[in-house]
């Protein structure tokens, strides 16, 4: 089997899909590995290190995709790869279908195999093996960023997340209590602020309640208690998550003016539509925008940022799943695997997974047929 790793090329995106040490187990089963030129050196890993682990370095993405049976990387392809991708290719990567109708028909048309790292699912706990890890990132760093904008040079009130003696710390809300929810809460506690976490689930908040520090208190979400949360907040993260579906706007518009000023609201959730009806996406080099005195960061790639630990996290999990792909066929190790069938989006020009069909009024078929 071939396996192309192309660079990613997503605005400030430093992040490559496997490591040298993922290469070598590739190429010491027989398999061949080609790599594109430079695609690592953001997250400190040498054209050296890959040739060295059995990998052939290519000049161009275009060289890539076309030797490559398997294709893995990180984020969804952007537009001008869509031409790249050939008929009966497997594509591994972050799809996140639901908000990208354009992908997703592009996709269609390819005739492509799409795998969607972000709804793998383990059958028996429900989790999300290769989501997590970089919820993990996400969670975490949606604290260090909305600290930074919370500056007032940034466009923020100009609070100091912790506080300092004598004067209180900032009031945070978490809306969400998956892996990003409770990475934030973490985060945002361990630096001294004051939590209110919210989700839907009871059994999700008992657990929570109980691992978590004191400054965090738990609450059922609704819509008044969303909206009465975030009147007083500082910093508000979005963090909600419909396994490959749209994420559902849970802060409203008309729920912006009751806020304060330099308010800085978090959209983790940005890859599934964003959870704010306010959130559209942005990046890296632009990452906010202001609505209503409202900071808004909504970069559709926040791991990306911190490359060097978020490609590790990645590959450390993705691994496994590139093996078995490339070991036994993707239909044979779709076949054996449940957790990885649950991967299995579009099958050359049919949506089989039906969130994604609901979520953009598409024709869905069955995986069966």
């Amino acid at each position: 089997m071939i396996v192309g790793i192309p660079k990613e090329i997503k605005v400030k995106e430093g992040r490559i899909a496997m490591t040298p040490d993922g290469v070598l187990e590739l190429t010491g089963r027989g398999h061949k590995v080609y790599v594109q030129k430079g695609a690592g050196i953001k997250s400190n890993l040498s054209d050296e290190s890959y040739v060295k682990a059995g990998a052939v370095i290519l000049d161009r993405i275009e060289d890539v995709y076309g030797i490559a049976d398997v294709i893995v990387k990180v984020k969804e392809p952007i537009e001008s790869e869509y031409h790249l991708i050939k008929r009966d290719q497997v594509v591994f990567t972050y799809f996140h279908f639901a908000s990208d109708k354009k992908l997703t028909e592009a996709m269609i048309s390819s005739g492509a195999v799409c795998i969607a790292y972000e709804t793998v699912m383990n059958d028996k706990d429900g989790s999300l093996p290769l989501l997590t890890p970089m919820s993990e990132v996400a969670g975490r760093l949606s604290v260090q960023e909305g600290a930074k904008y919370l500056e007032k040079p940034q466009g923020g009130k100009g609070i100091l997340l912790g506080g300092v003696p004598g004067v209180k710390p900032a009031e945070v809300v978490i809306i969400g209590g998956g892996v990003v929810g409770h990475n934030a809460a973490l985060m945002a506690a361990g630096l001294g602020a004051n939590i209110k976490l919210l989700d839907i689930n009871l059994n999700r908040l008992r657990y929570l309640s109980e691992i978590l520090p004191p400054n965090v208190d738990t609450l059922y979400s609704t819509e008044m208690s969303i909206a009465e949360s975030i009147k007083t907040a500082d910093l508000v993260i979005g963090a909600t998550l419909l396994v490959g579906a749209r994420a559902p706007h849970l802060v409203k518009r008309e729920m912006l003016k009751e806020m304060e000023p330099g308010t800085v609201m978090v959209d983790v959730s940005v890859d599934q539509g964003g959870c704010f009806e306010t959130t559209h996406p942005t990046t890296h080099a632009d990452p906010v925008f202001d609505v209503d005195g409202i900071v808004h960061y909504c970069v559709a790639n926040m791991p990306g940022a911190v490359p060097i630990t978020s490609t590790r996290a990645l590959t450390n999990a993705t691994l496994p799943y590139v093996i078995k792909l490339v070991e036994m066929g993707w239909e044979g190790a779709c076949r054996q695997y449940q957790d990885l069938r649950y991967g299995l989006n579009i099958i050359k020009g049919d949506v089989v997974f039906k969130n994604v069909a609901d979520s953009l009024d598409l024709p869905y078929t069955p995986l069966e047929l």
